[in-house]
């Protein structure tokens, strides 16, 4: 893995001292009817809206027809403008090379077609320039868009959203937009970790910028769809379907050196303390909270699955057990953020021992209601082991934090206390 540089603090551009201060790049493949009249379209809207230096950066993906020549020409032609030649074709091979030795602090794309309107191109940018923001992003799916595009494409783009939404856990809600910008040091930073060259670059680059706590802002695009687009949709699908599984993977085994990225402590508000709470306590209660419903709701389907086929106690002890071992393993990485292998099959079984208590508390809720007399209802069944579960759950998120996974917890806590020991100016 190709080793990548820790994000500065946030803070504003010093602008004034920058004469390039924006790089919009317009990745094209065979665009020769329409690439003059996009760039010169795109350079009229920065001339009168623009407030500083910027460039046009036309990167020809292995052109086939005259689009370099078209290129060349609006390079001698206009100062803002330079063409670059790519032998390789690929829009994210292209990106990449663009933004790796472009000296603006602020890099753009946009798609030759200019389906989103050039008025959100400011408020784009605006918020990296500021300091506020690492990533932004042009939205088609937020309630302020405007979007003009067949029944087709807006099936599969929402599809494809919802699909990072639930396997990568993604809140960015629109991948696919063609305007985007990027910081030029969160740049440096991703694009050692960004592995596709194609279309699905831009999609990894905001995963692994969400996951790294990087700032993505989001703005509300008019979009008219382009009937003569030549992306093919199928393949296209295909590859980003694949990518979508590599990052997952990569994301769930530890392989990829996210904690590098994050930001020295401190610059998220979030690091602060806050007195009477220990450290890190409210975001493992949501983490804890969350994954015990989803575990709740696991268990009671299995319970009700299992019942069918034996009884109450033999469903309750396998549900238990299989919901158990998921619950640990999503606890250990969404709740308390330890990766990596190390320790994994101690945890679980620690986790087991965890389990023996639920176990007993829910049995025996389950044998006291059969004790009571009569032949109890399915219903009356659930009941009694919600509450059993609830009664459990509070126990088991203390031995979880305290004994299972006290690492995470010591972490944090060194983190605050490091940061409350620290002068003003010192540094990580």
């Amino acid at each position: 893995m190709t080793d990548c540089p820790a994000l500065p603090a946030r803070s504003p551009l010093a602008v004034r001292q920058t004469a390039t201060v924006l790089d919009v790049v317009v990745p094209v493949y065979n665009e020769e009817d329409d690439l003059e009249a996009c760039v010169r379209r795109l350079h009229a809207h920065l001339t009168a809206t623009f407030p500083y230096g910027f460039r046009i950066t036309v990167a020809d993906n292995a052109s086939t027809d005259r689009t370099p020549e078209v290129a060349a020409r609006l390079d001698d032609a206009i100062e803002e403008v330079s063409a670059v030649r790519l032998e390789q074709k690929g829009r994210g091979r292209a990106l990449r090379t663009v933004w790796s030795v472009s000296d603006a602090p602020v890099l753009a794309y946009m798609d030759v077609d200019l389906s989103t309107d050039l008025n959100a191109l400011l408020p784009l940018v605006a918020p990296l320039i500021s300091g506020h923001s690492d990533l932004a992003i042009g939205t088609r799916l937020a309630g302020g868009s405007r979007v003009v595009r067949g029944p087709k494409r807006e099936f599969i783009s929402r599809a494809y959203n919802l699909v990072l939404r639930t396997g990568l856990a993604a809140r960015f809600s629109d991948a696919q937009c063609g305007f985007k910008a990027i910081r030029k040091d969160a740049a440096e930073a991703l694009l050692p970790l960004v592995e596709d060259t194609g279309w699905f670059f831009d999609t990894e680059l905001l995963v692994l910028a969400e996951r790294a706590g990087m700032r993505i802002h989001e703005v509300p695009v008019d979009w008219v769809d382009d009937p003569d687009s030549s992306v093919h949709i199928v393949r296209t699908a295909t590859d980003d379907l694949r990518g979508v599984w590599r990052i997952g993977r990569a994301l769930a085994t530890g392989a990829l050196p996210l904690e590098r990225l994050r930001r020295p402590f401190g610059d998220d508000p979030r690091d602060r303390a806050v007195p009477g709470v220990p450290r890190g306590l409210a975001r493992q209660l949501v983490g804890f909270c969350t994954v015990g419903a989803l575990s709740t709701l696991a268990y009671l389907g299995l319970y009700t699955l299992f019942r069918m086929g034996m009884g109450p106690q033999s469903a309750n002890a396998l549900a238990l057990l299989l919901s158990a071992v998921a619950n640990t393993a999503a606890n250990r990485r969404l709740t308390f953020g330890v990766r990596g292998r190390e320790r994994a099959m101690r945890q679980q079984a620690q986790g087991l021992v965890v389990f023996t208590i639920g176990l007993a508390l829910t049995s025996g809720s389950l044998a006291a209601l059969g004790a009571a007399g009569g032949s109890a209802s399915h219903g009356a069944e659930l009941s009694v082991l919600i509450v059993a579960n609830l009664a459990a759950t509070a126990l088991r998120f203390l031995l979880l934090r305290a004994w299972v996974f006290p690492q995470a917890v010591h972490t944090a806590a060194a983190d605050g206390e490091h940061q409350h020991h620290e002068t003003p100016g010192s540094t990580r």
